[in-house]
């Protein structure tokens, strides 16, 4: 009797206690570290992916397959050695030792295929307006038009000047 309520009162100390706090460190750490910021990102690249294969696979692996000869040029190899060995069904089987470069070449395009595309696809989603400029009078590094002091060398910079008004 006194073991079973020392068990009971262990359960609802650990259920009163415990489970909430845990739960709260966990959404702490959701909220304030980039845990979640790092599954979003991993699911967009996961469906990212999806659609970069199927343009590679779909556009611009038939368009190779145009220039390369036909056939099954991934499965071309050099083979090295070959056996004719007895399967365990009684049937001969060959096993061969081979240099897979056709392997090799169709993998190489897949991936300079889907980098040039997650490039041009990053350059478009990410390109910036052009911002106005200007150089610094000190140190001659590139700051914005309309900065006070130079964030690299923190010299004061003087108003820019205006710009001319056209005459009639």
């Amino acid at each position: 009797m006194v073991e079973r309520r020392r068990i009971e009162a262990l359960e609802r100390r650990f259920s009163e206690t415990r489970i909430p706090s845990l739960f709260g460190e966990f959404k702490t750490f959701l909220t304030r570290s980039n845990a979640l910021t790092l599954a979003v990102g991993f699911i967009v690249g996961a469906a990212t992916s999806k659609v970069v294969t199927a343009i590679v696979d779909d556009v611009f692996m038939p368009l190779i397959g145009l220039v390369l000869p036909s056939g099954g040029w991934r499965n071309a190899r050099i083979v090295l050695d070959s056996r004719t060995v007895t399967g365990p069904d009684g049937k001969p089987a060959t096993i061969e030792n081979a240099i897979l470069y056709g392997d090799l070449l169709g993998k190489t395009i897949d991936f300079v295929l889907i980098a040039l595309i997650i490039f041009v696809v990053t350059k478009w989603v990410l390109r910036q307006l052009p911002v106005a400029s200007r150089h610094c009078p000190e140190c001659t590094e590139t700051i914005p038009v309309s900065a006070k002091r130079c964030k690299w060398c923190t010299s004061p910079i003087p108003p820019p000047e205006p710009a001319p008004t056209p005459s009639a």
